[in-house]
């Protein structure tokens, strides 16, 4: 690995996840931010710089900023959908880099669950999406829908090799104790699941959950004095190819193609050498297009790369390890989710997940409808 030892994931927390009726978002951020600050063995004075991202209007580092006493000297409120805490990632350690800060915050809380907001219409079609909403295109399952429909036509992957993400996926979340869904499945239960968008099931979709997150990124010098082992942030790349999925460039291949092609050469590493992959998982197709733009199989190609249980425990492809989006939570928006589990995994925290002797994981965020990625890679010493 030739990636020079700027920046490393020095604490990681979720707060209350599930259903939590009784904790604003705000409450949700400062319970993780609070928890991930004691994981790094820091204070909130410690910290210089705050990021932050979400769909709502108190989703604001002003608002996060006054909430938790935090005066930052820098911020960032980038805001791609679900992989803007890989890009948060990615601009923190820039920053470190130009000697802008030394100990960034990043959180993230939702609420949707407990306030129904998950698909709530909205009174107007912005832009380009009033030539799909008006006809009818439930937002956001039936774009991802559009999405497999078209490579099951062009590359004949079916339902059943769908199913095998979420089959393996559940099988991670039935050995993590905070993971909302634990109930073994087959992949016979995700097919007879009910038609959500064809081709999907509900059981090819995320769940809707409420939650939090925190994730404490520190320069090299502040990661010394860190409670554990620095999690070294190795390589980022980021891209966003569209908004409405009329508009996505080909169906079929996702900005993962070049936010992970970036990501790598920056860190210097190979496919071979990733030892766990947390990939964002908001639906089945999800994952099997990304795996294909990130280079792991062809085009076409991930049906049969996941077959065979393949990213399940004990498979030669650990992927999404704490279960996922599709079965351990999913508030909205996911990424930050897969940088707590990959710090973790790297860090040897897993318990009965534990990925043996993990070294190096990539962990890949996507937003909106297939619109943006932004890929990480993260390695230990």
């Amino acid at each position: 690995m030739k990636s020079e030892r700027v920046a490393a994931i020095v604490g990681v927390a979720e707060s209350d996840l599930g259903i939590v009726p009784d904790k604003t978002v705000l409450q949700l951020q400062a319970q993780a931010a609070k928890a991930a600050l004691d994981d790094a063995g820091f204070g909130k004075e410690d910290v210089d710089a705050l990021f932050t991202a979400g769909n709502w209007a108190w989703a604001t580092n002003l608002m996060l900023g006054e909430y938790l006493g935090i005066k930052p000297k820098f911020t960032d409120g980038t805001n791609i959908g679900g992989s803007s805490f890989e890009t948060h990632v990615g601009h923190a350690v820039a920053g470190i880099k130009a000697g802008l800060f030394d100990v960034a915050l990043i959180t993230y809380g939702s609420t949707q669950r407990s306030d129904r907001s998950r698909g709530r219409s909205v009174p107007y079609a912005p832009l380009t999406e009033q030539y799909e909403r008006s006809f009818g295109l439930p937002m956001t399952v039936g774009a991802y829908a559009l999405a497999a429909m078209r490579h099951m036509h062009q590359y004949g992957t079916t339902s059943e090799q769908l199913a095998e993400i979420a089959v393996a996926t559940r099988k991670w979340a039935m050995l993590n104790e905070k993971a909302m869904m634990r109930e073994p499945i087959e992949i016979a239960d995700v097919l007879q699941s009910r038609m959500i968008a064809e081709p999907l099931h509900l059981l090819d979709c995320c769940l809707v959950t409420d939650g939090g997150g925190a994730v404490v990124v520190a320069s090299a010098k502040a990661a010394a004095r860190a409670k554990k082992r620095p999690v070294w942030i190795l390589g980022h790349g980021e891209t966003h190819t569209h908004n409405s999925i009329s508009n996505m460039p080909d169906l079929t291949m996702t900005g993962a193609r070049e936010s992970g092609r970036r990501a790598m050469e920056m860190a210097g590493v190979t496919h071979q050498e990733i030892d766990v992959a947390e990939i964002y998982d908001s639906f089945t197709i999800t994952v099997l297009l990304t795996l294909e733009a990130l280079g792991f199989c062809q085009p076409g190609e991930g049906g049969a790369f996941v077959s065979g249980q393949r990213t399940a425990p004990g498979g030669d492809f650990p992927m999404n390890t704490n279960g996922g989006g599709l079965s351990y939570t999913h508030p909205g928006m996911y990424g930050i989710f897969l940088l707590i589990e990959a710090a973790r995994q790297l860090r040897g925290e897993c318990g009965a997940r534990q990925v043996p002797d993990a070294k190096l994981a990539l962990v890949n965020g996507t937003g909106g409808v297939l619109s943006s990625t932004s890929t990480v890679i993260l390695g230990r010493d």
